[in-house]
């Protein structure tokens, strides 16, 4: 919001009141609201949205602002599956609107003169990249589930926050920063920073879509909820060089 805050902010959503109380205070002109589509209904001088809930909301939101013709700006990663994102791509443009995926690094200058090879002196091709990256929080896909069940706060919408996932109790394990760690809301590490870490790499190779992914992980880590340790994760992403099919890796795809 800081980034946008010289523009005409008409109006504010979000699901939590309690944590989002400091940003309305600091926008006294918009209108708060707790459901996007009560806000793209009323509020009728929208012109763009930006979307920077957690990865399992984006396309329901992002698909209600296209189609309500609202020119969008969706954080990284830009869905939560790539059927989202190619029906998202194809929204776009059969409704004429601007786009943009949030990648801040995209947007610095390091990165772009970087993958422009202006500091390399001479061309270079360059066949093969290796990227690495540690999570900085716990990341898992779906063992155990805390079984307590706390009340939900006052404040907090809960079966508006879940939106397209599938129903569980409430519990503070998910939110507000740890979502990441649980398949239904989050992408796990790739989506997260692999965002940041695969980017100048495809934009100085100017590489396409791959043609097969693997992942390998670590012995999980029990408990979430819980401090961990950040697992070790290893992806390999391979595009088509020309050969009939990718090579056979070591790891389970």
């Amino acid at each position: 919001m800081k980034q946008c805050s010289a523009e005409n902010i008409v109006a504010l959503c979000d699901v939590d009141q309690d944590y989002a109380a400091k940003t309305y205070k600091e926008y006294p002109q918009a209108k708060v609201f707790r459901h996007f589509r009560e806000m793209l209904d009323k509020q009728k001088n929208i012109d763009a949205v930006i979307v920077a809930t957690p990865d399992h909301t984006h396309a329901v939101i992002g698909m209600a602002a296209i189609r309500a013709g609202k020119h969008v700006y969706i954080q990284k990663p830009m869905a939560h599956s790539a059927y989202e994102a190619r029906v998202l791509t194809e929204a776009a443009r059969q409704h004429k609107v601007a786009t943009q995926m949030g990648n801040q690094g995209h947007s610095e200058t390091a990165f772009g003169w970087c993958a422009s090879g202006s500091g390399a002196g001479r061309s270079v091709r360059a066949r093969s990249a290796r990227l690495d990256q540690s999570p900085v929080w716990p990341q898992g896909i779906e063992m155990e589930r805390p079984k307590d069940t706390p009340p939900v706060p006052a404040s907090l919408d809960w079966d508006l926050w879940l939106g397209p996932a599938p129903h569980r109790p409430y519990h503070p394990a998910y939110l507000p920063q740890s979502w990441r760690a649980w398949w239904d809301f989050g992408t796990g590490s790739l989506g997260d920073l692999g965002c940041h870490v695969l980017d100048p790499v495809f934009w100085a190779m100017k590489l396409k879509y791959p043609v097969s992914v693997e992942a390998c992980i670590s012995t999980y880590w029990g408990g979430f909820w819980q401090k961990t340790e950040p697992k070790n994760e290893m992806y390999r992403v391979r595009r088509s060089c020309g050969t009939s099919s990718p090579p056979v890796g070591t790891c389970r795809p």
